[in-house]
């Protein structure tokens, strides 16, 4: 495993030093790539909204409390918490983690041992300050509200749908202030809309991919994106990158001055995600004004809702 993994950091970074940090990111590509071939990708599961339009990639100014995601005709606002803000950066794990436990436990209310459990799922590190900041996270998450439109024209009128609900209805969560790990069992129940969403679409995902681009949001954001797009297509589309239905405009990354610095990063992005998914067909095209893609698949197997 060792080897394949020092091939590919050639291949993608081959200018660059052997850190440490590249050669755990190597390793974890060539598990990716493994675990597909053999058929054997561990899954976690994710919820339509947040692969259409992405959180915050970083964490907002504190006076801005409303975010906003445009997918076509799929609009969401997330509002957060006076107190406590908006979600941001890897507090999109959290739902990912929640989601998981309710498709696996078959359950509104979840429960889990501890947060190390967390952490132990996406191959984080452990301590007083981790445990904080999942802390932090799951009360961003609950502080916030989440309102989604939906708008689908018909042959004899447009029907609008229109949502607003808060992702969690009840958390008691468990924390050590030594900053050793939890032992009370924490129990989070999903609000209705939540868990009736996350129930009808699951959205699989690689659980190992997860874990090689948890710590880069917009990566993981694009991926994600990526994964589920590619699968549901029905042959060749093209995604504008700007504009108000632009690829920019439904991702939770930053904003770019310059379209020409947004293309160097996404070309960049594309690069990791070739390496994780060589049979990815997404490419840069139309004089850099779009984003081709194909049908494929990255991971082997069906997904319960489009």
């Amino acid at each position: 495993m060792l080897a394949k993994a020092e091939t590919i950091l050639r291949k993608s970074h081959g200018d660059l030093l052997v850190s440490r940090y590249r050669l755990k990111q190597a390793e974890g590509i060539a598990l990716v790539r493994a675990t597909r071939e053999e058929g054997r990708q561990p899954l976690v599961f994710a919820s339509r909204p947040f692969i259409l339009c992405g959180l915050p990639i970083r964490r907002p100014p504190p006076d801005q409390l409303l975010f906003e995601r445009r997918n076509g005709n799929f609009l969401l606002q997330i509002t957060g918490h006076p107190q406590f803000g908006l979600p941001f950066g890897q507090d999109r794990l959290v739902l990912i983690f929640l989601a998981t436990l309710a498709v696996r436990q078959k359950s509104q209310t979840v429960r889990f041992r501890s947060a190390a459990e967390m952490l132990d799922t996406f191959g984080l590190a452990k301590g007083g300050k981790e445990y904080r900041r999942i802390v932090s996270a799951f009360e961003r998450i609950f502080g916030a509200t989440m309102f989604f439109s939906t708008e689908t024209t018909r042959s004899t009128a447009t029907v609008i749908h229109r949502s607003r609900f808060n992702f969690l209805k009840e958390a008691e969560i468990w924390y050590s202030r030594s900053g050793d790990a939890p032992t009370g069992q924490n129990t989070v129940t999903l609000s209705d809309e939540f868990y009736s969403e996350i129930s009808c679409h699951p959205i699989p995902a690689d659980l190992e991919a997860i874990k090689v681009l948890g710590a880069a949001p917009a990566l993981l954001d694009l991926f994600m994106w990526l994964s589920y797009r590619c699968f549901v297509a029905n042959g060749p589309e093209s995604i504008p990158l700007f504009g108000p239905f632009g690829l920019t405009q439904q991702l939770g990354c930053i904003e770019y001055s310059r379209p020409s610095r947004f293309r160097a990063m996404l070309e960049q992005w594309l690069q990791t995600i070739r390496a994780l998914w060589p049979e990815c067909p997404a490419v840069i095209g139309g004089n850099g004004r779009i984003l081709r893609i194909d049908r494929s698949a990255a991971v082997n197997v069906r997904f319960s809702g489009q």
